[in-house]
C-alpha cells in the first residue's frame, strides 16, 4: 500500500540536477517547511523542517531549468527511507521524499508555464540511486 505526501514549503536551495549512468535525469531538492503558532502567552512561536527529495526523468528537467532556492511549491510523492553504513562501520540512516509531482505555489508569486515536448521513450523511470 503506497501512502502520499504532500508538502508546501520553500526550496532551501537550488535544485541540483545530474544523470543516471543510463541517462536518467534526477534532481535534488530541499523544502523548508515552516509551522507557525501562538503559544499559550500569545507569543509566535515558529519551527522549521527540512526535507530532501528526489524528482526523475522529465519532472527533473523541468524543476532543475525552472526553480530556484526560495521559490515556494507543493510537493506530492512518497517516504522512502534509505541506510548506509561509513567507512567507520557506523550505521546511518534518512528519510527522503520519492517526488511525483512538483508545482510552484501560486497564492503569493506568479509563473508563467510552457509545455514541453512528451519524451518518445516514456518507459516508468527507475529511481536508483546515484
Amino acid at each position: 500500500m503506497d501512502s502520499t505526501i504532500t508538502l508546501v514549503g520553500n526550496l532551501s536551495q537550488d535544485p541540483e540536477l545530474k544523470f543516471l549512468n543510463g541517462g536518467t535525469a534526477v534532481t535534488k531538492i530541499s523544502i523548508a517547511v515552516n509551522r507557525v503558532w501562538n503559544d499559550k502567552q500569545g507569543n509566535k512561536q515558529e519551527q522549521v523542517s527540512f526535507f530532501n527529495g528526489d524528482c526523475f526523468g522529465t519532472l527533473a528537467e523541468n524543476v532543475a531549468n525552472s526553480l530556484k532556492k526560495g521559490d515556494r511549491v507543493i510537493v506530492t510523492g512518497r517516504l522512502e527511507q534509505r541506510t548506509w553504513e561509513t567507512d567507520k562501520g557506523e550505521k546511518r540512516s534518512t528519510v527522503e521524499v520519492k517526488v511525483d509531482s512538483l508545482g510552484a505555489e501560486l497564492r503569493f508569486s506568479s509563473a508563467q508555464l510552457s509545455k514541453v515536448a512528451k519524451p518518445q521513450n516514456s518507459a516508468p523511470v527507475s529511481d536508483e540511486p546515484f
